[in-house]
């Protein structure tokens, strides 16, 4: 039998995508192995559970177990958790934000609504390698879900936000987390002809939060904006960099799958709209989306020094394609 250098590619991705997905079963349960009958009630729910699709980004109070609940030997589990999803990128900029909570709460006389620890791990279902099940990370500004399907696993919703977006005093001063998603994005709207521009910015005034809020379900916005078909070579290469930016907050091989969606479902049909201000400092709001994801940025409140930045698959949302398919198979069987 010949062996094609794309058939070894294609087995090699097989393999890599499996390690990730053992990755996280094993860590999940290393981290239930650690916690007690009572943490356990707290952090576990079946997977068919709605609260799986009850996700959020504001500062509230969640289902879950959260850091300041562990022990000081299971935290190091749970943070192992989320680094089993995400790329080292991904995780610097989640620990990060969950950071800036400190800095919320000395700025707002102490409140205790802002707690580096109030970030809830929540699992459903039970973990195993070939099994059907999901987990998820969220408090403040961040939520990272993954659905696991027989071997297969999606990654969205996808949230992280900061605030403030730059930090202007003290000693973190200068920190911007989101930097490159606002820096990459305001160098492919300032290098947009006038024509390019008319298609793309839809309104001088940005919307007041991400259009999509934290909608179970979402679609394609309109207006659409600039076709990426009608983009320079260098502006397609821009477009494409602020794409990479969300995509790869999860794992390598994950990110890659997704971005081979992308491409395969056309790229000449992504497009890219703004609205806002086109300087540093003025608020502003866009998004790029294509036939099956959509990203939205948004950096209006707090006078534009707070971002609210999410990645959403229209299929893949909470795994629901592949949950859907599984329960089908199951019922013809």
């Amino acid at each position: 039998m010949r062996i094609t250098l794309f058939s070894l590619l294609v087995a090699l991705s097989a393999v890599t995508a499996r390690a990730g997905v053992d990755d996280m079963a094993a860590a999940a349960n290393n981290l239930l192995a650690a916690l007690d009958d009572a943490q356990r009630g707290k952090a576990v729910y079946e997977l068919k559970a709605d609260e799986r699709l009850n996700w959020h980004f504001i500062p509230k109070p969640r289902n879950g177990l959260p850091l300041k609940e562990m022990t000081s030997g299971q935290r190091p589990l749970a943070h192992a958790l989320l680094a089993s999803g995400m790329s080292a990128q991904g995780q610097a900029k989640a620990l990060s934000i969950m950071s800036l909570e400190q800095i919320l709460h000395d700025v707002e006389n102490r409140s205790p609504k802002r707690d580096p620890e109030l970030y809830y791990f929540t699992i459903f279902g039970k973990p195993a390698a070939d099994g059907t099940w999901g987990w998820r990370v969220e408090g403040h500004h961040l939520s990272v879900n993954y659905t696991f399907v027989k071997g297969q696993v999606a990654g969205t919703p996808s949230f992280f936000g900061t605030n403030p977006a730059e930090v202007r005093e003290g000693q973190r001063k200068g920190l911007r987390l989101l930097g490159a998603e606002e820096d990459v994005a305001r160098q492919l709207v300032k290098s947009l002809n006038a024509d390019q521009k008319k298609a793309a910015i839809y309104d001088t005034k940005a919307p007041k939060d991400i259009i999509t809020a934290a909608e179970r379900k979402v679609k394609a916005l309109q207006p659409a904006g600039l076709a990426f078909a009608r983009m320079s070579p260098a502006q397609k290469d821009l477009t494409m960099e602020v794409i990479k930016l969300y995509v790869g907050r999860n794992r390598a091989e994950m990110a890659e799958k997704d971005m081979d969606k992308i491409r395969k479902a056309g790229v000449d049909k992504i497009s890219f709209a703004w609205a806002g201000g086109l300087e540093r400092g003025e608020g502003h709001y866009y998004r790029i989306q294509g036939p099956t994801f959509l990203l939205e940025y948004d950096n209006t409140q707090n006078n534009a020094n707070h971002v609210h930045a999410v990645w959403r698959d229209f299929e893949s949302d909470f795994g629901e394609d592949l949950l859907r398919k599984h329960y089908d198979q199951s019922h013809a069987k």
